[in-house]
Order: structure tokens, then C-alpha cells, then sequence
């Protein structure tokens, strides 16, 4: 059977290392609305050059930048192409369906061609390069000559333990799309707080913790990540650093030297669609495990 890999523009292939750029995944874009202009992410618009013309904004909560999912038409046409190539199946990695309509709008056409072609979407639980990662190492397992069955119980495996955690240094955005509301947007600003964001197992960006100034909330980020990561070797995982502006992450990293915390895998920026949510002052990791000869799959 021949499988065709995909993932939404959220999982961030295209900011990662060169090496994951030409795996042949498809990718689906979702739209950022900025400036009054329309872009494709991934495609037309710099990550770099968005956070900084965020951190600049004047008035943001009145010019916040805004997403929408792809096109009826812009799905279905990667659906035809993979048919076109002779795919027997698609396996999709999309963005949590926590996060908005994407991961509906993908499952959705896929039941239109449930007799052409068979199409697994998979709502990852998350975003940034996790989603992206799930991706890759379904690719792998493509290329390793794996049936399509066997990819998902492995992606699954993988799922149940990935981590986004990260702390927002400023409440700004987080307040103005509505992520953080009344009292405790109040509270928050008053009081400095800095909220640890992770995913939780709907899929949900949430406060796993509120702590006192931004440093304070880094070190407890590397605190919990520790204790996750536990005596697993960093053969059997991967860990890096996932940020938006670079103000923050260079903090983290001074901080995360005194817990003894080493990435083994180069830093990837967060996608605008997912960044333009959280503003241009987050700093965190992506953690996925990769499953042991000796850890059962089910």
C-alpha cells in the first residue's frame, strides 16, 4: 500500500532543520489575517519577521492578527493530488482540534472520499513542531515499509506522553484573544503572574500553573519537565527549545542549566498561526518520546 504523509502548516516542517524540508509531506495551509493582508503560512510569511512586527505593534488588542482554516477547495485539491499519484491511503496530521476548526474541516472532506481513497486524519492534541515531529516519524515508518495500522498505534504510543510546555512573559495577548478573562486577566497584570501553558488530553492550550514573574515560572517549567522526563535516556527522546520572539528563550536557557536540562534537537520557532495567540514573548520545549524495543505498544 502506498501512503501518502500530510500535516497542517501549524506543525512547523518549514521553520525546522533543512533535512525535513524535502521528506515529501504534504503541507496544508492555514491562513494568518495581519496588517490587512491575507497570508499562507508557511509559504508567504516570515515567522521572524511576524513576532518582531509584533513586539513593535501600537495598540495591538485593536490590530490583533487573526487565522483561518483552509479552503474547502485548498483541501480538496490535496486530497486529488495524492489520488492523482497513485496513493492508496493519506494518513493527516492536523492541529488539535482544541485550537479551532481545522482538524473538523480535514475529516470532514476526507468522508467524501471514502471510496476513492482512504484517508486517516489525525488530530494530533497539539501544535508547533510536536504536530510537525508526529509527521516526520510517521514518514519514517512509511519509508520502513510499515502499514498504516501499525503507524497509528506508534503515533498514538507517542501522543499519550508528548509535552508543549511554556510560559507567556506578557498577558497581552493571552488577554486580548480571550484566552485569559476578567478577574484573572486583571489579577494577572496587577500582580506580574506568569502563567505555565501547556496541552492538556483534550487538546487545549491551558494555565497548568500561575507563578510569580517570568523567570519564576521558567524555572518551575524546568521543574516539571524534569520530573517528566525522569532517568529516560536522550537516546530514546527528543527535546527542544520552541519559541516565538527571542527576547525570552534566551533567558530560559540560562535557566534551565541549574536543572540540568540538555535539548538534543536544534530550536524551532513557533507557527504564526498558533503564535499569533500566544504573542511574541513565549519560551518553552517540545518533548516526544520515542518508543523502546522494550516498551509495549499497547
Amino acid at each position: 500500500m502506498k501512503i501518502k504523509i500530510m500535516c497542517t502548516s501549524t506543525g512547523c516542517i518549514e521553520y525546522a532543520p533543512e533535512r525535513y524540508h524535502n521528506l515529501g509531506i504534504d503541507i496544508i495551509r492555514v491562513h494568518v489575517h495581519f496588517g490587512g493582508k491575507e497570508y499562507l503560512e508557511g509559504l508567504d510569511l516570515d515567522p521572524v519577521a511576524f513576532y518582531a512586527e509584533l513586539e513593535k505593534l501600537e495598540n495591538p488588542k485593536d490590530n490583533l492578527p487573526y487565522t483561518s482554516i483552509p479552503t474547502t477547495a485548498e483541501i480538496r485539491t490535496h486530497y486529488d493530488r495524492a489520488i492523482e499519484e497513485g496513493y492508496d491511503e493519506i494518513i493527516v496530521f492536523a492541529i488539535s482540534s482544541g485550537l479551532g476548526g481545522t482538524h473538523n474541516a480535514l475529516s470532514l472532506i476526507a468522508r467524501e472520499y471514502q471510496d476513492k481513497i482512504k484517508i486517516h486524519v489525525v488530530d494530533t492534541k497539539i501544535t508547533t513542531f510536536n504536530e510537525g515531529m508526529l509527521a516526520v516519524k510517521a514518514k519514517e515508518f512509511v519509508d520502513a515499509g510499515m502499514i498504516s495500522e501499525q503507524i497509528l498505534k506508534e503515533v498514538a504510543w507517542m501522543m499519550e506522553r508528548q509535552i508543549f510546555m511554556g510560559i507567556d512573559a506578557k498577558l497581552d495577548y493571552l488577554i486580548y484573544n480571550g484566552r485569559l478573562k476578567g478577574g484573572k486577566a486583571f489579577m494577572g497584570q496587577l500582580l506580574g503572574i506568569c502563567p505555565v501553558v501547556h496541552f492538556n488530553r483534550e487538546g487545549e492550550c491551558v494555565a497548568l500553573e500561575s507563578v510569580r514573574t517570568p523567570k519564576k515560572a521558567m524555572a518551575r517549567t524546568c521543574e516539571i519537565l524534569k520530573e517528566a522526563i525522569g532517568d529516560r535516556d536522550p537516546a530514546d527522546y527528543m527535546l527542544w527549545h520552541v519559541y516565538t520572539g527571542p527576547s525570552q528563550i534566551r533567558v530560559l536557557e540560562e535557566i534551565e542549566k541549574k536543572y540540568g536540562i540538555q535539548t538534543n534537537h536544534e530550536s524551532v520557532i513557533m507557527s504564526p498561526v498558533s503564535g499569533a495567540h500566544n504573542g511574541p514573548w513565549l519560551a518553552g520545549y517540545g518533548y516526544l518520546p520515542i518508543r523502546r524495543a522494550d516498551e509495549p505498544l499497547e
